[in-house]
């Protein structure tokens, strides 16, 4: 089963607020063939612990101003990887290195990636930049 309508709106929701905090490297995969817990999962970055948490605070603005309120976060204390649980779509926002480190692309790059608008995807690049396309694979 395809991504839900629900979670397609709260995936692009989620990615434009990180966006406008700034995020790098945003990515929305649809999840949900692979998991039965979440339909999609989006994923960004920012190259400092007070970032990761400002981007937090954007998407969980966001999401509330749709009806949405997270039922599970963890990560918030050390600001290294929060997770944003919505059950319809789960946000991972990391500190840069914890990205490269971990390499949630390389695990879901067979899944379908959710279009978001292209102004999301301004700093899409910075991930290569750093070499994290080579550096886990």
């Amino acid at each position: 089963m395809p991504i839900s309508s629900r979670a397609q709106q709260l995936a692009v929701a989620a990615a434009e607020a990180a966006s406008d905090k700034l995020a790098e490297d945003i990515v929305a995969f649809d999840v949900s063939e692979k998991l039965v817990i979440t339909d999609a999962f989006v994923i960004c970055s920012a190259p400092n612990d007070r970032q990761v948490k400002s981007i937090v605070d954007g998407v969980e603005e966001r999401l509330r101003g749709l009806g949405a309120k997270p039922v599970r976060r963890e990560g918030e204390r050390e600001g290294r990887w929060v997770l944003l649980d919505y059950i319809d779509i789960i946000v991972h926002v990391q500190h840069s290195e914890e990205r490269v480190y971990y390499s949630l692309e390389r695990l879901w790059k067979d899944c379908p990636v959710v279009d978001l608008p292209a102004e999301v995807h301004r700093g899409r690049t910075r991930l290569e930049e750093r070499g994290a396309s080579g550096a886990a694979s």
